[in-house]
């Protein structure tokens, strides 16, 4: 529990007043059923109304009291354990902020979902289910066994069977019912990645008219998830009615044995009252035990997926040198130096090999080759997505690595094929680039983009709202407005992955030759598909499986490269059928 202390910090009022409340809701219950005896054996007995009257009072006043306990209880439990909920997803969603690439990849976002969701909301009703029984519990179990046999230690013997019987089967029935616990957050984790992938493709998956196979898909998982969680709740649910059993065949004894005492006349008829109230509280008190011992055996499996993502081990992060060093990306010089990456530090082949090259600062450089030849992978080194496995990458004649990832990433700008718009409007999604942007900014760096045509036909031009991922538009008008973010940056280094594939090739020249006004002295990483896009670039980079095989402007490549030449070939080619 001390990895949880931090999210409590601003609740330890309430987790003070909670359990205080608690004991005097116990002490006021406790009590009650004494008093009650009393009115039964002296009251009632010696037919004495004022004492039945003064006594009645006290249990109403006890009553009285108890209640607004109880409701101070349910105030301030409900207070620590949302509040502390709030503050742990908040804790969950700020680690993942610091996760790299691979971190998340390993963990899976649909997993990390289902933890910032519902396994929050497991550990929050744990909170809330101890704050309420996990005090109130044990204190009227011990209360209740202690007046218990200081009315009767014969009869109590009953009890002090029926302690063990519960305490063994209930512990069986937990040790069986805490691997399900497992199983089922993990089901989830699986029907939630169903969903997600679903209504990220969704447009995919219409056209493609493959609504049935997803439905069956989905189908599969949920009733995965559905035959775990019976069988779950099935093993637990068996805790209650053993319960009542064991708690009914001890009050039916105790009634036996009391009556008979009675009969005998070593008993009175309001200590046998009280007797069974307080074997009753006894018993409920067990069951309130077992049910919460229930919730913190399902809490356990979420709190150690929950715990798993707050002490991942970021393996990309800050070193104290580049914190010291400040360093800040001025010129846009890029540099590999026999740069090898692997995505997995296992026997798995690099993807990267002995790759070396230098871009000046302005220049324009192209990556070309076939899918597969790891072009977006190299380009994710430089703003440190990823973490070289061996070698450097340089900027301004520096190691990316001393560098602050926030004044690295500041400065190199990725727009990505598939990037992505957030919900909100055009304006908003335009000042991701730069918040502090004017009107004019914007709209010069739509207009460089080759955007802001488009954005001029919607009703509310800049002001339209864009549903997530910027489901409402075109992929070729989300590429633009993704471009015109990077544009307002105006970030030392630009890299261009494959990010005008959805635009024509008139449009894409015009982005181009922008380009040239509005980032003259920004170096710009291009990876395309069509050397057509690419030919004007000052420097050629062709890859293939991971390693260049070619460098060049494009007419030196034509002379000296018959791989280029092959790909050039082709395309024109292809180009030419067409028309």
């Amino acid at each position: 529990m001390k990895e949880y202390f931090p999210f409590f910090q601003k609740y330890r009022k309430a987790l003070i007043l909670a359990p205080t409340l608690v004991i005097i809701d116990v002490f006021c219950e406790i009590v009650q059923p004494k008093l009650m005896s009393k009115i039964v054996d002296l009251g009632v007995s010696q037919k004495s109304l004022s004492y039945v009257l003064h006594t009645g009072g006290i249990m109403v006043a006890l009553s009285l009291v108890a209640i607004a306990a109880n409701v101070g209880n349910i105030y301030y439990s409900s207070h620590a354990s949302v509040g502390f909920a709030a503050e742990l997803r908040k804790g969950i969603f700020n680690k993942i902020q610091k996760l790299s690439v691979s971190n998340i990849e390993s963990l899976s976002s649909a997993s990390l979902v289902t933890r910032l969701t519902n396994d929050v909301n497991i550990l929050q009703e744990v909170i809330m289910m101890s704050l309420r029984l996990m005090i109130r519990a044990p204190l009227m179990l011990l209360f209740a066994v202690v007046i218990a046999i200081s009315i009767n230690a014969g009869l109590a013997s009953i009890i002090a069977i029926a302690i063990p019987v519960l305490a063994v089967i209930i512990y069986y029935i937990l040790r069986r019912g805490l691997p399900f616990f497992e199983k089922v957050q993990r089901k989830l984790d699986k029907v939630n990645a169903t969903i997600q992938e679903n209504l990220v493709n969704v447009r995919v998956v219409k056209s493609f008219v493959r609504e049935d196979f997803e439905k069956k898909k989905f189908g599969f998982s949920n009733n995965e998830l559905r035959e775990i969680s019976v069988k779950a709740s099935g093993t637990v649910v068996l805790i209650l009615p053993v319960m009542q059993l064991v708690m009914n065949i001890s009050i039916v004894a105790i009634v036996w044995f009391g009556g008979n005492k009675i009969i005998s006349g070593t008993f009175q008829v309001g200590q046998l009252m009280s007797f069974i109230t307080y074997i009753t509280q006894i018993l409920m008190s067990l069951m309130m035990l077992s049910m919460t011992l229930m919730t913190l055996a399902r809490a356990g499996a979420s709190s150690e997926r929950i715990l798993e993502v707050l002490n991942a081990k970021v393996d990309i992060f800050d070193s104290p040198s580049a914190i010291e060093k400040n360093l800040t990306v001025k010129l846009g010089k890029v540099e590999f130096e026999n740069v090898f990456f692997k995505y997995h530090s296992d026997g798995s082949e690099y993807v990267l090999k002995n790759i070396s090259f230098t871009i000046l600062p302005g220049e324009t450089v192209a990556l070309i080759g076939a899918t597969g030849s790891a072009k977006t992978t190299l380009v994710q080194l430089i703003p440190r997505l990823y973490e070289v496995s061996k070698g450097r990458v340089l900027v301004d004649d520096a190691d990316v690595r001393d560098f602050t990832m926030q004044n690295l990433r500041k400065n190199v700008k990725l727009v990505l094929q598939q990037n992505e718009l957030f919900s909100g409007t055009i304006k908003q999604n335009l000042k991701w680039g730069n918040p502090e942007a004017s009107d004019e900014e914007i709209v010069t760096a739509a207009k460089a983009s080759q955007a802001h045509d488009f954005i001029q036909s919607f009703p509310k031009q800049y002001e339209t709202v864009l549903g997530q991922g910027g489901v409402n538009i075109s992929g070729g008008q989300k590429q633009r407005l993704c471009i015109a973010r990077a544009i307002l940056r105006k970030p030392s280094i630009l890299i261009l992955d494959d990010s005008t594939s959805a635009v024509d090739t008139t449009t894409e020249a015009k982005i181009r030759e922008s380009f040239n006004g509005h980032l003259k002295d920004t170096t710009k990483i291009i990876i395309a598909q069509r050397i057509s896009s690419i030919m004007s670039a000052d420097k050629i980079i062709l890859l293939d499986n991971g390693e260049i095989i070619g460098t060049g402007t494009h007419t030196e490549l034509m002379i000296n490269n018959p791989v280029y030449k092959e790909i050039y070939n082709s395309q024109l080619l292809q180009k030419e059928n067409e028309l």
